[in-house]
């Protein structure tokens, strides 16, 4: 049986895009920046010798950067965004997503439980997964990495079990190349907002199926905009078991847990 949250624990950051001003949580300036700045990742001099030493990917050269707050299994997050891209923007499933985790961590058992993002963006639901004790590998596109790895960095640096991994990954590209089976083998898939209007739809529905083996759970939550989001939830669901476990009317976002079906 489907099982939906009640409108009244709907995320509180739902919304299109970052967070206005007015739900933004105060942080300390300590926690942006050892030096008390606040400039973007991409210019070195603002980036702390602790996280630059492990920086393996360059930040893109956004012309502006924001900060925007969140708090999630009682730790503040500040995460850089930048409007110029959609990659670098916390999108309303993922805070969606991260309330479930926090809210079911024990039954989902996320101690020590190995997890893939796939189109992480700045990393709110990696960072999230982590906090929560899970191994995370979160991944994307060669343009949204070097934000993406300081985003991580920045927020579980000292503060998790397991620091998370940054890995490039190109739906439907290259998968057994760099995601070998024998080699890798995840307990969660984890998906935010990846279903919009793009052409790489069936690559998207590809990638999820190669990543998920047996036992393998896949959690894909999404703002249903268009009428393509509906045909991309029609075949997912002929090749995965889909249970809808939440689901915000006002927001129009659902979260479906997935299974791969094996014959």
């Amino acid at each position: 049986m489907d099982v939906c949250l009640p409108s009244e624990q709907q995320p509180a950051h739902l919304q299109e895009g970052p967070s206005p001003p007015d739900s933004q949580i105060e942080v300390d300036e300590e926690a942006l920046h050892t030096d008390g700045s606040s400039g973007p990742p991409g210019d070195s001099n603002k980036i702390e010798p602790s996280l630059q030493s492990l920086l393996k990917f360059v930040p893109a050269n956004y012309a502006s950067y924001t900060q925007e707050y969140y708090l999630f299994a009682g730790k503040k997050i500040v995460i850089q965004e930048s409007i110029e891209s959609y990659g670098a923007v916390v999108w309303p499933g993922a805070t969606a997503l991260c309330q479930y985790l926090e809210e079911h961590t024990e039954e989902l058992n996320l101690q020590d439980a190995k997890i893939l993002e796939i189109g992480a963006g700045p990393g709110l639901v990696s960072i999230v997964a982590s906090i929560l004790g899970a191994q995370v590998t979160a991944t994307d596109m060669p343009d949204v990495l070097g934000n993406l790895q300081y985003n991580l960095l920045k927020n579980t640096l000292g503060r998790t079990a397991h620091l998370p991994e940054v890995k490039e990954l190109v739906w439907g590209e290259s998968l057994e190349q760099n995601f070998p089976k024998s080699t890798f083998y995840y307990d969660y898939v984890l998906a935010s907002d990846v279903v919009y209007h793009h052409y790489f739809l069936d690559k998207l529905l590809a990638t999820m199926v190669y990543l998920c083996q047996p036992g393998t759970v896949l959690l894909w939550a999404n703002k249903f905009r268009f009428s393509t989001d509906y045909e991309f939830l029609d075949k997912f669901k002929q090749v995965f078991d889909t249970t809808l476990l939440a689901e915000f009317p006002e927001s129009s976002i659902k979260l479906f847990k997935g299974m791969l079906k094996w014959d």
